[in-house]
């Protein structure tokens, strides 16, 4: 069965879009945040890691996934504080700090299921009622196409709402200039009275419960449990579209909602083309290397971005 063009680009593959650019979204404003402050985020991959098994795992323990989504934003704060004090105070290389937080999170949650649930792979399966609702803001029955689109994971708003918040706060708030400030000329935010430290911390954790909530919405929103590596390269994908939208909101976002589409279109062309499967499934990876290859050498970074500050 082959499907048309009309079928599908259609309003669920909108609704398709916006869930799967979710998780994208939230870590790539979570890694903005700290690129902004001067530090280099490639640990997203993990923080997201972290997010998405401690979530699952404590929403199995407690049955309730809102306090699954607290402790996966308080696991991803205490990996940001683990990143934050190896570049900031002492200002270990930004990428292979990241790097090794990404790798450490390859393992730990595989071991520490196997611990817990007696299963490397992945952490038992959650009942309907313990995965986060959806809202209902339309009526499915007078409404499908609005109720396809709106009634969506809180996540899923909360994402989006963010992007407005964060525009608002990097643009608007002594916080967000601050944070600015310290990213693009530390030496002068330190002499106008900024402390740089203070401010570095505070992007890089706001990072890691920004990621580690991708990573909750992914285990216990839009599936049910934790698997293996289940983030698969959606930290990278994020800090690809932070770099292609230039480090703002509401470019990074449109860059995630591409990513989303192209994911969305990938899923629905599966077994419907003349093409294995693999090849359908590697467009969202392609798209972002094509999208790193074009973009990479125009968008420019914050002056200070990777570099360690020392006060004289």
């Amino acid at each position: 069965m082959e499907l048309t063009f009309g079928e599908i680009i259609n309003y669920t593959l909108i609704a398709s879009t916006l869930r799967l650019a979710t998780p994208l979204i939230l870590a790539s404003l979570g890694g903005l945040y700290s690129e902004r402050a001067g530090v280099i985020n490639i640990a997203l991959e993990g923080m997201m890691l972290a997010g998405a098994f401690t979530a699952a795992t404590v929403t199995v323990l407690t049955g309730n996934p809102w306090v699954g989504t607290l402790a996966a934003m308080l696991a991803g704060l205490m990996v940001a504080l683990l990143h934050a004090a190896a570049t900031i105070s002492f200002r270990a290389d930004h990428v292979v700090s990241g790097t090794a937080i990404n790798l450490l999170f390859l393992g730990v949650p595989a071991l520490l299921s196997g611990a817990l649930f007696e299963s490397t792979g992945a952490t038992p399966q959650l009942p309907r009622e313990q995965v986060l609702p959806d809202l209902r803001i339309f009526d499915p029955q007078s409404s499908p196409a609005l109720a396809s689109i709106f009634n969506q994971k809180p996540l899923v708003s909360l994402a989006l709402a963010m992007v407005g918040m964060t525009a608002w706060i990097l643009g608007r708030t002594r916080f967000g200039l601050r944070l600015r400030a310290v990213g693009e000329n530390p030496e002068a935010a330190d002499t106008a009275g900024i402390n740089v430290s203070r401010m570095r911390y505070a992007g890089v954790l706001m990072s890691g419960v920004l990621a580690a909530l991708g990573g909750a919405y992914l285990s216990i929103g839009q599936n049910s449990l934790f698997t293996r590596n289940m983030t698969a390269g959606r930290g990278f994908i994020a800090l690809a579209a932070l770099i292609f939208g230039k480090w703002s909101p509401v470019g990074a976002m449109l860059a995630c909602l591409l990513f989303g589409l192209a994911e969305a279109v990938a899923i629905r062309m599966q077994g419907t083309v003349h093409l294995p499967n693999q090849f359908v499934q590697l467009i969202p990876y392609v798209l972002t290397m094509i999208v790193l290859a074009g973009f990479i050498r125009r968008a420019t970074p914050p002056a200070a971005l990777g570099t360690a500050y020392v006060k004289e």
